[in-house]
């Protein structure tokens, strides 16, 4: 951690909304003035997808649990807290883009399932903000998350993960439903070693909970809206939130344990704001003070 230099993190498993936390932290930083250096997980992935595809039919072919994405063998985890390492001692790092999407594989011309060159951070940045599957991950060789000044989880519960992660795979990146429930099982040792785990180190989690019937993910139709949910807000250490301004800020919350706030779906966005944007000025008055 660098008080000088700060690294943001947002984790989650894939699927699990990390992508709405960042549109929130991104939008903190337009209107606070903050100049984040941006750095999506995603780009630490080890292998090009066909290649990735290549290496799981292999190991299932022979009989072997095929590499995931949530586990160390398929990922740069050394590489990622290398980055964050030498952030935090001199705001110095590399940083390259996965392509996901048509409109990126068009924008940069290389193929989907690929990766830019690696390049050089911006210079002069305020802090680093990460958003993907390894921000708080620990293993035997690597510690990603003792680099990390501000930790944020975001979990869902199981079974709404697996709708959003069904709906988002067979709808925008065009896979079967079959593939997805596949790549779910595959995925599940490395969940339960590598994703869950995170979740005790992190500083705030976000946990939606959906109040419709979610019991078997595999069939729904549609993903819960946040309107149909409830998000559970869990503060590791409560010291210094003021929670009665939170309740009274947020219409309808309430407290369910000394460290954890409950609050409608809907009020998410604005829960969100009101919790980050704090935690962020303290990051950034720290900085100024040793600037």
């Amino acid at each position: 951690m660098s008080a000088k230099h700060p690294i943001i993190a947002v984790t989650g498993s894939s699927g699990a909304g990390t992508t709405t936390v960042k549109h929130t932290f991104e939008a903190i930083f337009h209107r606070e003035n903050v100049n984040a250096a941006i750095v999506e997980g995603d780009s630490f992935h080890r292998y090009p997808r066909d290649e990735m595809k290549r290496l799981i039919d292999e190991a299932e072919a022979a009989g072997r649990r095929g590499i995931s994405h949530f586990g160390p063998e398929a990922n740069l985890l050394e590489d990622l807290e290398a980055l964050f390492r030498g952030y935090g001692e001199s705001a110095v790092g590399r940083r390259r883009l996965y392509i996901h999407n048509e409109e990126q594989s068009v924008r940069h011309n290389l193929p989907m399932g690929t990766f830019t060159e690696w390049e050089d951070l911006p210079v002069g940045t305020d802090c680093l903000f990460y958003e993907g599957l390894h921000g708080g991950v620990v293993t035997d060789r690597i510690d990603v998350a003792s680099h990390v000044d501000l930790l944020i989880g975001v979990a869902p519960t199981i079974n709404l993960e697996w709708i959003q992660k069904l709906h988002r795979d067979t709808r925008i990146r065009g896979y079967s439903p079959e593939a997805v429930q596949d790549t779910i099982l595959r995925r599940m040792y490395d969940y339960v070693h590598y994703i869950v785990p995170q979740f005790s180190r992190t500083h705030i989690n976000f946990q939606r909970v959906p109040v419709v019937d979610t019991s078997n993910p595999f069939i729904a139709r549609d993903v819960p809206s946040l309107a149909e949910s409830m998000v559970v807000i869990r503060f590791k250490d409560p010291r210094g939130i003021d929670f009665p301004y939170l309740l009274n800020m947020i219409h309808g919350s309430f407290m369910s344990r000394a460290n954890t706030i409950v609050i409608h779906g809907g009020q998410l966005d604005l829960a969100m704001q009101l919790v980050l944007t704090p935690l962020i000025w303290k990051l950034m008055e720290k900085r100024r003070r040793l600037a």
